[in-house]
């Protein structure tokens, strides 16, 4: 006789209806201390993600398994999927279907678990069996339904979207939120079969029906941007916000988009309007580091710690019940170790991660992160156990771990397994390209090299999708750094920099060795490897908002003869302090501090200006070698300075960039930078390693050649390689390739033809410095000349229109002051302080009509109006604060010190 108690728990949980499942059974099981209640007690709490409670619960329920029939037994497996334990799962369902092969929960659970382990015919075939004794279960008959999807079995999804309808229609007893839940399921599901079959048009008039627009405007932009859309699901959110700006969900998603597309900035800027909004939710802090990180450190830092500051003052109430407080409590805990972990804070941030993982060992996202952080530390061998353990829990997170640690899958059926799983659709789009990458190596690894092109290949168009890299401004730009930097340039700067030979620039194309030559003179006791800094770029940036700051319309390279002997000193020092920093906290004897990103071959005229004696190791390899290289490595950044290495034309290009900007640096600094070849430091490691160690000035230490047991974090793809002993098989690994490489070699060896371009630099150095010098001192006619001759040059330089305004106005000459500020004004017009000043010169002159019509245009807001209504009398002292007796060397350190510092 069936117990009425359990009918009515397997009620509940056919209901989905686990809060009052997980209730249930607690009191059932106090009551009658019934073994059958204990996995559906297990199910509830692992579904509502309180592991810890759910795992306690399964093994007891393990432990009284002779005392479960055949449905409880189903149950206990059904709590297994939820809790991961896909290979306990399955053992237990085939036991069970051996001896009740027409059990349609447990056929439909086979199935359940087949989907996860990315066996979708498999599943298909289980979904089939439990829908032929039970075709009214929904959740079956949805997961049918995405499956045919998958595989493009449009009619056979049609017809069962009528079926699956038509039986939410008629179910009987079903809890409004679980049948809201299956109804957007459903919508979902429908909208992705008039996305494939082409009918956007009535998928967009049945978004324009819906009583919930927004919701359903959220779900045809996924649908979109899984089948490849995502210009169309950016315009379909884009049109939701302005109908409705403050609707989370499709903020949310606008957000996820946003980072997908690698706009970082917009998805950091919709979350602090979010958090401006409602600044108590921890969700939206925890967001924020999630978008911030690994861009905006500092940011993302402030927002961890004030994520878990929150959460930890969160209280037990109906809207937060306890679950949810322990969930966003761990999120908040692993985000503050991510951040920390970014940071280089290994010892802080491993504890914090160990200390989740006791808590509720099956956290997938902590086991990669802990993997990852032993990983770049070189600990190999504990990373791939936690890699081990996150394939137990997650198979394809796992894996694709275990191939980046260079652990590959013994078997091919794993491998097709991963393949399946990198083909369902999802925000990324129809691919995901991460997980192609990774099948590529390990299929190179195998030897297939036919199937490893393959892979790469169709990874690296499906990232293309996503990119802004213009090879043509690449290009353009090596031939305005050629045209500037030259010897005529350097012979008038003699006096500029610093001559410390603090600094150490290993640099060549990525994937060229640069990695694996910093880990070798980083072994000597003087010599501090710092990794990839962005020290050289961030003072470039410093340079480009500069000119933003003024209006010059310039840019680098071509604004550097705004740089002054007194400016290169400072940001010589400012570079020469951090790098000093990084010496004292991990090598506080060390006299030189390597900073090895590769791209700086672009900064090397820069790098000369600043330190005139620095050392720079140039690193050469086959260009072959880098080609494949670079076009199987995801490096997850394709919206950055990366983005030529996911097609192989682009990597030609790059690759003849590179080679002919050297010859120039070489020719301008002969016998100054040393030329390393990787292959001749594979072939004679300790040669090399004498020779590189006699260029930087530092007598020979054996243990360099010990370079793989070096106690220091890497952080780059290079990471596994590096632990290694030297290996020989990265050389000539093109030759695997030689059939694929053709565009390689034609875009390599075309001429390389940037477009025409004059490029016009200043007669003298700093001449808006000078100016602006003179105008501190109150010598406005010197100051009106200097600027006046700058103008001539630069008729449309904003600051030096604005400050030629002002002096006419202070020399009571308020006509012709306008002309210069409404020029100024029109070249910047985001500088508040100019628009005001032009305001006050229209209002002093009687123009009230265009003073109206600017503040009509341009309204004044919040705390900036008092500081915007200062306009012409404070613009200079705003700017000026004298830190030095020399006039102009006070003027250079305020107006141009914040723009060169870091971030």
């Amino acid at each position: 006789m069936i117990d009425p108690t359990i009918t009515h728990l397997r009620q509940l949980m056919e209901q989905q209806d686990y809060p009052a499942l997980a209730a249930a059974c607690a009191e059932a099981w106090a009551a009658q201390s019934d073994p059958a209640t204990l996995p559906l007690l297990a199910l509830a709490e692992a579904q509502q993600g309180d592991f810890h409670c759910a795992r306690e619960h399964l093994q007891q329920a393990e432990a009284l398994f002779d005392q479960l029939d055949v449905d409880a037994r189903t149950d206990l497996a059904g709590a297994c999927l939820v809790l991961l334990q896909f290979d306990r799962a399955i053992a237990l369902l085939d036991d069970i279907l051996a001896a009740a092969p027409e059990q349609d929960l447990a056929l439909a659970r086979r199935g359940f678990a087949c989907m996860a382990r990315g066996e979708p015919a498999e599943a298909a075939a289980w979904f089939e069996r439990s829908l032929q004794h039970n075709p009214g279960r929904i959740t079956v008959l949805l997961n049918r339904i995405h499956l045919h999807l998958q595989q493009q079995e449009l009619s056979e999804a049609e017809a069962r979207l009528a079926q699956a309808e038509q039986q939410l229609a008629t179910r009987q007893g079903l809890p409004e939120a679980i049948r809201n839940q299956h109804r957007d399921a459903l919508d979902n599901l429908r909208l992705s079969l008039w996305v494939k079959q082409g009918e956007t048009a009535e998928a967009e008039a049945w978004v324009a029906e819906q009583g919930d627009v927004a919701g359903a405007q959220a779900h045809f932009a996924r649908v979109l941007a899984e089948n490849d859309r995502h210009a169309q699901a950016e315009a379909v959110l884009k049109e939701g916000l302005r109908r409705d700006p403050d609707n989370e969900t499709l903020v949310r998603q606008f957000i996820e988009l946003a980072q997908l597309l690698g706009r970082s900035h917009q998805a950091v800027h919709l979350i602090e309007r979010r958090i401006a909004r409602d600044r108590d939710n921890p969700e939206w802090w925890i967001a924020l580091v999630n978008a911030c990180l690994p861009q905006f450190e500092a940011r993302a830092a402030q927002a961890a710690d004030k994520a878990l500051e929150l959460c930890e003052a969160l209280t037990v109430s109906d809207d937060n019940p306890e679950a949810r407080i322990c969930a966003l409590r761990r999120q908040a805990r692993l985000a503050l170790a991510q951040v920390k972990a970014n940071q280089q804070q290994y010892d802080e941030a491993e504890p914090m991660l160990l200390a989740l993982l006791e808590e509720q060992p099956h956290l997938a996202p902590a086991l990669r992160e802990l993997g990852s952080l032993c990983l770049q530390r070189g600990r190999i061998d504990e990373a791939v156990a936690h890699f081990e353990r996150l394939k137990q829990i997650d198979p394809v997170m796992g894996h694709g771990a275990l191939i980046n640690a260079r652990r590959f899958p013994e078997d091919e059926t794993t491998l097709e397994k991963i393949e399946q799983v990198a083909r369902r659709p999802s925000l990324e789009g129809s691919l995901r390209s991460g997980l192609l990458f990774q099948l590529a190596a390990a299929w190179e690894k195998r030897k297939d090299y036919d199937k490893a092109f393959s892979l790469a290949d169709e990874a690296n168009r499906a990232s293309k999708r996503f990119l802004h890299y213009d090879p043509k401004a690449h290009r353009n730009s090596c031939a305005r750094i050629r045209a500037l930097y030259s010897r005529d340039y350097f012979a008038r700067r003699k006096d500029y920099g610093n001559p410390s030979t603090l600094p150490v620039f290993v640099l060549g194309m990525p994937r060229s060795g640069t990695t694996l030559v910093e880990q070798i003179i980083a072994g000597h006791s003087l010599i501090q490897g710092a990794g990839e800094l962005g020290v050289i770029p961030a003072r470039i940036q410093g340079l480009n908002r500069w000119e933003r700051h003024i209006g010059s319309g310039r840019e680098y390279p071509v604004c550097m003869d705004d740089v002054t002997a007194y400016v290169s000193q400072g940001i010589a020092q400012q570079v020469l302090d951090e790098l000093q920093g990084y010496a004292d906290e991990a090598k506080p004897g060390a006299k030189h501090v390597v900073d090895k990103l590769p791209h700086n071959f672009e900064n090397i005229g820069f790098i000369k200006l600043l330190f005139p004696n620095a050392r720079i190791i140039s690193v050469r390899r086959d260009p072959r070698d880098i080609a494949m290289s670079n076009y199987f490595t995801d490096y997850q950044a394709k919206h950055g300075g990366m983005g030529f290495a996911y097609d192989l034309e682009w990597i030609g290009q790059q690759l003849a960039d590179h080679n002919l900007l050297m010859h120039h640096w070489q020719q301008l600094f002969p016998n100054e930078i040393l030329e390393i070849n990787y292959e001749d430091v594979v072939e004679d490691t300790e040669g090399m390693a004498r020779r590189m160690l006699d260029y930087i000035g530092v007598d020979w230490e054996p243990q360099v050649l010990a370079f793989n047991e070096l106690d220091r974090p890497v952080k780059t793809a290079s990471v596994w390689q590096v632990r290694q002993p030297i290996y020989k098989t990265s050389k000539a690994k093109w030759m695997n390739y030689k059939p694929h490489i053709l565009p390689l070699v034609e875009a390599a060896n075309a001429p390389i033809r940037p477009d025409p371009e004059t490029i016009k630099l200043l007669p003298e150095p700093g001449m808006y410095t000078t100016a602006g010098s003179y105008y501190k001192a109150d010598k406005l006619d010197e100051a009106e000349y200097e600027y006046k001759k700058l103008l001539h040059h630069i008729p449309d330089h904003g600051a030096a229109n604005y400050q030629v305004g002002v002096i006419y106005w202070r020399k009571g000459h308020l006509k012709e002051a306008i002309p210069f500020l409404e020029k100024a004004h029109n070249k910047c017009p985001w500088q508040t302080v100019w628009r005001q000043g032009l305001i006050q010169a229209y209002e002093a002159t009687g123009e009230t009509d265009k003073a109206e019509a600017l503040k009509q245009k341009y309204p004044a807001r919040g705390p900036t109006a008092d500081a915007d209504s200062q306009g012409l009398e404070t613009y200079q002292g705003e700017l000026i604060m004298p830190t030095s007796e020399n006039p102009r060397e006070a003027y250079l350190d305020e107006v141009l010190g914040n723009y060169f510092r870091q971030g």
